[in-house]
């Protein structure tokens, strides 16, 4: 097996916060007498000491919203892992590397508990069914009741994978074999499970699952992405969202490697090297695709699909065909985050601790704020108006307002 050394991959996809994220997982290549050979041209050629493209200096901003921290907490690093918190009730539900699962104020940033797992924790947390949810690297899932305590856990083939869901009495779950996992939220005991083939080389990612209305979504490599039942992992429905192309097997990787995104009847995804589609629920038929390429995902609201392009830009599209609204493109190779529609901004973190607050009509630049100097991983949305949560890869979660 040959690696073009023409190939160029985006550099910053392979910097800062998604150099421990983006790992390629080579499998089945042990037949390969030079296989140490095609591990390091490929280690230089994707890995490379020096990026080839470095991020694109920011230019001087006019802020048209004034934005400030309101408080920090540090809640222990990330590690090679991407996490999110998950905010209910005013209280805010974070994990780190080391193996903490715990809960905070959202007022105030101040922690109530934390429960140690004992082991890293390779999905973030999640809840539902009065669960607090989070699997291991070592494939353990964990469920533990609101208050910390942990309840029972299960045991899987491998490292657990994005974050798990609940559904109707059963947690649903994904690990990195990919396998998918039909878990009973009452005792961890094992209901179903949903397996797919292992393919010879892929992205390795912590993309994980969404469940809406019985049915689990999933983005595989391939740019397959597959509908089954959330009561017995039965398969629906499988669309090729993307086809792969090119010549070497790297070139020809056109992997699902962020979450889908629900919005009625249409599933929106998008795939790494690849195009970004909506596909109807029902029959899993493509609606429409463009060729845009994202490693992080994209968003959804008001008819409009928000996205962070591989190499930098930012996307607002017209969800009911796919036609580009508006595109800002000064944020080249700054490893954004899935961009956060916030009222009539949307919000993106990148590589160098900023957020960059965009307006929804134009794209144009409204606020900048700098949270340290570290990658930030993701960005949710807070309980009251104007306000959200940014967590970094340095283990530090910010809660922002802005007017």
């Amino acid at each position: 097996m040959m690696f073009s050394s023409r190939l160029r991959i985006p550099s910053p996809l392979f910097k800062h916060a998604s150099l421990g994220c983006l790992l390629l997982l080579v499998s089945g290549l042990s037949a390969c007498t030079a296989f140490n050979d095609v591990k390091t041209n490929l280690s230089e050629s994707i890995f490379g000491a020096e990026p080839a493209n470095p991020p694109v200096e920011l230019e001087e901003i006019k802020s048209s919203y004034e934005t400030r921290v309101l408080w920090t907490a540090d809640i222990g690093e990330a590690g090679r892992f991407t996490y999110a918190p998950v905010v209910a009730d005013n209280l805010l539900y974070a994990v780190n590397a080391e193996g903490s699962v715990m809960q905070l104020s959202a007022d105030s940033g101040k922690k109530i508990w934390e429960t140690e797992l004992g082991e890293p924790i390779s999905s973030g947390v999640s809840l539902g069914g009065g669960l607090v949810l989070a699997g291991t690297s070592k494939g353990h899932l964990y469920a533990l009741n609101v208050n910390g305590k942990k309840l029972w856990s299960a045991v899987l083939s491998s490292e657990v994978q994005g974050q798990p869901r609940y559904y109707d009495g059963t947690v649903i779950v994904r690990t990195t074999d990919h396998h998918i996992y039909g878990i009973d939220a009452a005792d961890g005991r094992r209901k179903w499970s949903y397996e797919r083939a292992t393919p010879s080389l892929s992205l390795k990612t912590q993309a994980g699952i969404v469940v809406d209305g019985g049915a689990v979504y999933a983005g595989f490599p391939g740019g397959k992405l597959i509908s089954i039942r959330a009561d017995n992992g039965k398969l629906v429905w499988e669309a090729t969202v993307a086809q792969p192309k090119g010549v070497t097997e790297i070139e020809r990787i056109a992997d699902i490697t962020s979450l889908p995104f629900v919005d009625g009847p249409v599933v929106y995804v998008v795939a790494y090297q690849g195009k970004v589609a909506a596909v109807d629920r029902q029959r899993g038929q493509i609606l429409w695709n463009r060729d845009i390429s994202s490693y992080v995902g994209l968003t959804e609201e008001n008819n409009k699909v928000y996205l962070s392009h591989t190499i930098g830009s930012v996307y607002s599209l017209d969800s009911t065909n796919g036609k580009t609204f508006w595109r800002q493109g000064n944020l080249g190779y700054r490893n954004l985050t899935v961009p956060l529609p916030l009222s009539n901004i949307v919000a993106v973190g990148d590589l160098e601790g900023y957020i960059h607050l965009l307006s929804q009509d134009d794209g144009s630049f409204v606020g900048r704020l700098q949270l340290g100097s570290k990658p930030i991983m993701s960005l949710i949305a807070g309980s009251n108006a104007n306000q959200f949560f940014a967590q970094s890869r340095d283990g530090h979660l910010y809660a922002v307002t802005y007017k």
